[in-house]
Protein backbone atom coordinates (compact mmCIF):
# COMPACT_ATOMS: atom_id res chain seq x y z
CA UNK A 1 0.00 0.00 0.00
CA UNK A 2 1.77 3.43 -1.18
CA UNK A 3 0.81 6.43 1.09
CA UNK A 4 -0.19 9.42 -0.49
CA UNK A 5 2.25 12.49 0.86
CA UNK A 6 0.06 15.12 2.83
CA UNK A 7 0.41 18.82 1.42
CA UNK A 8 0.49 21.19 4.03
CA UNK A 9 0.61 25.10 3.31
CA UNK A 10 3.65 26.78 4.90
CA UNK A 11 1.16 29.08 6.64
CA UNK A 12 -0.36 26.39 8.34
CA UNK A 13 3.26 24.74 8.82
CA UNK A 14 4.45 27.49 10.62
CA UNK A 15 1.53 27.29 12.78
CA UNK A 16 1.82 24.04 13.53
CA UNK A 17 5.51 24.58 14.81
CA UNK A 18 4.20 27.85 17.03
CA UNK A 19 2.13 26.07 18.72
CA UNK A 20 3.96 22.85 18.63
CA UNK A 21 6.83 25.30 20.28
CA UNK A 22 4.08 27.16 22.87
CA UNK A 23 3.00 23.66 24.18
CA UNK A 24 6.43 22.19 24.92
CA UNK A 25 7.49 25.45 26.66
CA UNK A 26 4.18 25.77 28.33
CA UNK A 27 4.72 22.37 29.41
CA UNK A 28 8.51 22.54 30.30
CA UNK A 29 7.94 26.10 32.39
CA UNK A 30 4.62 24.57 34.13
CA UNK A 31 5.48 20.70 34.16
CA UNK A 32 4.52 18.96 37.46
CA UNK A 33 8.29 17.88 37.89
CA UNK A 34 10.28 20.82 36.56
CA UNK A 35 9.85 22.86 39.86
CA UNK A 36 12.46 23.54 42.48
CA UNK A 37 11.91 22.50 46.37
CA UNK A 38 12.98 25.56 48.02
CA UNK A 39 13.40 25.79 52.06
CA UNK A 40 13.01 28.75 53.58
CA UNK A 41 17.08 29.09 54.68
CA UNK A 42 17.13 29.76 50.82
CA UNK A 43 14.78 32.67 50.86
CA UNK A 44 16.12 34.08 53.84
CA UNK A 45 19.95 34.67 51.78
CA UNK A 46 18.28 37.59 50.27
CA UNK A 47 19.33 41.20 52.24
CA UNK A 48 16.41 44.11 51.82
CA UNK A 49 18.32 46.21 52.96
CA UNK A 50 21.32 45.74 49.77
CA UNK A 51 20.85 46.42 46.13
CA UNK A 52 20.22 43.36 44.69
CA UNK A 53 23.21 44.77 42.62
CA UNK A 54 25.32 44.52 45.33
CA UNK A 55 24.08 40.88 46.64
CA UNK A 56 25.30 37.16 45.59
CA UNK A 57 23.15 35.47 47.26
CA UNK A 58 21.18 32.07 46.30
CA UNK A 59 17.85 33.47 46.47
CA UNK A 60 19.00 35.35 43.45
CA UNK A 61 19.43 32.37 41.26
CA UNK A 62 15.46 31.97 42.21
CA UNK A 63 14.58 34.73 40.42
CA UNK A 64 11.97 34.08 37.53
CA UNK A 65 11.94 30.14 38.56
CA UNK A 66 9.55 27.31 39.22
CA UNK A 67 9.64 27.02 42.26
CA UNK A 68 7.61 25.20 45.47
CA UNK A 69 7.96 26.57 48.64
CA UNK A 70 5.66 25.05 51.84
CA UNK A 71 4.57 27.29 54.49
CA UNK A 72 1.47 28.78 56.22
CA UNK A 73 -1.24 30.96 54.78
CA UNK A 74 -2.19 34.30 56.05
CA UNK A 75 -5.47 35.32 54.14
CA UNK A 76 -5.44 38.97 52.52
CA UNK A 77 -8.46 38.88 51.71
CA UNK A 78 -11.49 39.68 53.88
CA UNK A 79 -13.27 35.72 52.90
CA UNK A 80 -12.60 33.64 55.44
CA UNK A 81 -13.05 30.38 53.41
CA UNK A 82 -11.53 30.69 49.88
CA UNK A 83 -8.87 33.52 48.55
CA UNK A 84 -6.81 34.06 45.63
CA UNK A 85 -3.98 36.59 47.13
CA UNK A 86 -2.21 35.60 50.76
CA UNK A 87 1.15 35.63 52.32
CA UNK A 88 3.23 32.57 52.36
CA UNK A 89 5.13 32.35 56.00
CA UNK A 90 7.50 30.31 57.50
CA UNK A 91 5.46 28.93 60.44
CA UNK A 92 1.55 29.05 61.65
CA UNK A 93 0.64 32.52 63.49
CA UNK A 94 3.11 35.03 61.54
CA UNK A 95 1.96 38.06 60.72
CA UNK A 96 -0.78 38.15 63.24
CA UNK A 97 1.46 38.71 66.30
CA UNK A 98 3.61 41.78 66.36
CA UNK A 99 6.36 42.19 64.84
CA UNK A 100 5.62 40.53 61.35
CA UNK A 101 8.73 37.88 60.08
CA UNK A 102 11.47 40.15 57.72
CA UNK A 103 10.49 40.71 54.20
CA UNK A 104 13.10 38.02 53.39
CA UNK A 105 10.47 35.82 55.31
CA UNK A 106 7.23 36.72 53.36
CA UNK A 107 6.57 35.95 49.67
CA UNK A 108 3.05 37.90 48.52
CA UNK A 109 0.74 34.85 46.47
CA UNK A 110 -1.41 36.22 43.92
CA UNK A 111 -2.96 32.66 42.06
CA UNK A 112 -2.61 32.72 38.40
CA UNK A 113 -5.66 32.02 37.37
CA UNK A 114 -8.26 33.93 40.14
CA UNK A 115 -8.85 30.48 41.29
CA UNK A 116 -9.81 30.22 44.98
CA UNK A 117 -7.81 28.28 47.49
CA UNK A 118 -9.23 26.94 50.51
CA UNK A 119 -8.67 29.12 53.12
CA UNK A 120 -5.89 27.52 56.54
CA UNK A 121 -4.44 29.24 59.07
CA UNK A 122 -2.61 26.32 61.29
CA UNK A 123 -2.23 23.55 58.07
CA UNK A 124 1.14 23.36 56.30
CA UNK A 125 0.44 23.99 52.37
CA UNK A 126 3.45 23.74 49.51
CA UNK A 127 2.77 26.51 46.81
CA UNK A 128 4.09 25.99 43.38
CA UNK A 129 4.39 28.72 40.99
CA UNK A 130 7.14 31.38 39.51
CA UNK A 131 8.87 33.27 42.43
CA UNK A 132 10.19 37.16 41.70
CA UNK A 133 12.15 39.28 43.78
CA UNK A 134 10.63 42.20 44.07
CA UNK A 135 9.10 44.41 46.81
CA UNK A 136 5.42 44.03 47.74
CA UNK A 137 3.87 46.26 50.24
CA UNK A 138 0.92 44.37 52.24
CA UNK A 139 -0.71 45.32 55.35
CA UNK A 140 2.16 43.16 57.11
CA UNK A 141 4.99 44.94 55.85
CA UNK A 142 7.11 44.61 53.14
CA UNK A 143 7.69 41.68 51.31
CA UNK A 144 10.64 40.28 49.15
CA UNK A 145 9.42 37.88 47.00
CA UNK A 146 6.19 37.93 44.75
CA UNK A 147 4.71 34.75 43.11
CA UNK A 148 2.16 34.32 40.53
CA UNK A 149 0.62 30.80 41.94
CA UNK A 150 -0.19 27.91 40.13
CA UNK A 151 -1.33 25.36 42.96
CA UNK A 152 -1.53 24.98 46.38
CA UNK A 153 -1.67 21.99 48.01
CA UNK A 154 -1.76 20.37 51.72
CA UNK A 155 2.33 19.63 52.25
CA UNK A 156 3.43 16.18 53.42
CA UNK A 157 6.85 15.66 54.78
Amino acid sequence: MVSTPVRISRKRLSAFVASALILGGTLALYGADSSVTVGWGQLQTLNSDVPLAKQNSAAQKLDGKLVSIPGFMVPLEDDLDQVTEFLLVPYAGACIHVPPPPPNQMVYVKMNTNSKIHVTFTDPIMVTGQLKISTVVSPYGDVSYDMVGMTVKPYQQ
